[in-house]
């Protein structure tokens, strides 16, 4: 374990190693077609230009992560916090109890899952550390991070909401697809339900196998206070999260599971938040520590978006798909687009930008081979997810709320992701 930790290199640097080595394949695999463009440059141009093409979906997923962190900050959360610990006595129960939580929340808000099951963790390694109680703080950390690997298959997952929403860019080829065919889906039901079994049970075995690592009482954290506020309550803030969320109540009942889309979420998520916090001091210092856990993510994205770039205006990411689909049947396609998405989302870990790169040319593959569109959506999703457990990139508000580096948690998480990669292939392959 130890061996493995100390080859693994930070979130930040994993991303700027990925941009080198995407930009040597780029060069070595394709080829402007222009003679008179000196092509190593070009490339560097693709990568400027992949920055800024993702700025509304950059800030589209930054809200969805802060608005979600605010929301695991709410004094309502903070009770369910408090509520949840006395119940945990021992190893086992902080890890099978914070995997659970990650899971379930992670289906309603990636953003609200990640952050709550972090201050969970933290929560317990505080306790920890206070009772004398022996825990392995990684391993409930790692716990934590277990809802990113059911995200995209619930209510704020990218691509699915994104063929949603009227306008979509691939609207024209598939038309607007419910989210009734994707997220409600039996399939993608039957996978959750499998999940929340199959994964804490897999961190039972992980906390029974190594039982004897335990974490220094030195190394755990210290109890602080989170948010800082009065709680006299004023009328402002809820009067305008009422309207927000009246709105979006409106929407559903003009359209259904239909309205249901990335903006919707950020919309219920901020109503949410107006409406759950006394006031809005308390509300902006929820915002600031949230921003503030969230920077990591900023700053990384940009640099992703370049990496994406590359492989979109190079063509490298056409030839990887395409080279999967022309070994595909339409048995295998839902196999073989999993697998890509898995392998893709190493190098672009965002699932809105991962479908504007891959979502055009498995569309086209799965019309010429008959495949579902909603069952490739759910394929690509499932691949996405899966890899979060080994790219460190949505962990770092985790790593920040926590105090632990990534290279403590994915040992752990790498044995999860090998486990949820069996239990999606047996889904999408039914």
């Amino acid at each position: 374990m130890k061996r493995y930790k100390s080859i693994i290199p930070s979130p930040l640097a994993l991303a700027i190693v990925l941009s080198f080595v995407v930009y040597i394949l780029a060069l070595l695999y394709t080829s402007s077609g222009n003679k008179g463009v000196f092509y190593p440059l070009q490339l560097l141009l693709y990568y400027q230009k992949g920055i800024w093409d993702l700025l509304t979906f950059a800030m589209q997923m930054m809200l969805i992560l802060v608005l979600g962190n605010v929301l695991a900050l709410t004094p309502l959360f903070q009770r369910l916090l408090k509520s949840i610990l006395p119940i945990i006595h021992n190893n086992t129960q902080a890890v099978v109890f914070t995997s659970l939580f990650s899971i379930l929340l992670s289906y309603f808000n990636w953003g609200l899952g990640l952050i709550f099951s972090a201050l969970l963790a933290r929560s317990i390694g505080e306790m920890a550390r206070q009772k004398e109680i022996k825990i392995n703080y990684p391993l409930v950390v790692a716990a934590a991070y277990t809802g990113m690997m059911v995200w995209h298959g619930g209510l704020s997952g990218s691509a699915p909401l994104k063929v949603a929403q009227e306008g979509h860019f691939l609207e024209n080829l598939i038309g607007v697809i419910p989210v009734s065919e994707t997220i409600f889906s039996t399939m993608n039901i039957s996978l959750f339900v499998i999940f929340l079994l199959l994964l804490p049970s897999t961190y039972y075995l992980l906390e029974k196998k190594y039982s004897t690592r335990m974490t220094n009482p030195e190394e755990l954290p210290k109890a602080e206070v989170v948010v800082k506020t009065t709680t006299k309550r004023r009328y402002l803030g809820l009067s305008l999260g009422l309207a927000l969320l009246a709105a979006a109540c409106y929407q559903f009942v003009l359209h259904g599971l239909a309205a249901l889309n990335i903006n919707m979420i950020n919309l219920i998520l901020l109503g949410l938040g107006f409406v759950l916090y006394a006031n809005l001091e308390q509300f902006m210092n929820a915002v600031n520590t949230a921003i503030i856990s969230s920077s990591g993510i900023m700053i990384q994205f940009p640099i992703y978006a370049g990496i994406m770039g590359l492989l979109n205006y190079s063509g490298l990411i056409a030839i990887f798909t395409e080279h999967l689909v022309s070994i595909s049947s339409p048995q295998t396609f839902p196999l073989y687009s999993f697998i890509s998405a898995a392998v893709v989302n190493f190098f672009v870990p965002s699932g809105g930008g991962q479908w504007a790169v891959q979502g055009p040319i498995l569309v086209d593959a799965a019309q010429q081979l008959g495949v579902s569109i909603p069952k490739t959506i759910m394929a690509l999703a499932y691949g996405d997810q899966l890899t979060n457990m080994i790219q460190p990139f949505w962990a770092l508000p985790l790593l920040s709320i926590s105090g632990v580096k990534a290279k403590s948690i994915l040992p752990y998480t790498f044995i999860v992701m090998l486990v949820g990669a069996i239990a999606s292939v047996v889904v999408l392959m039914w």
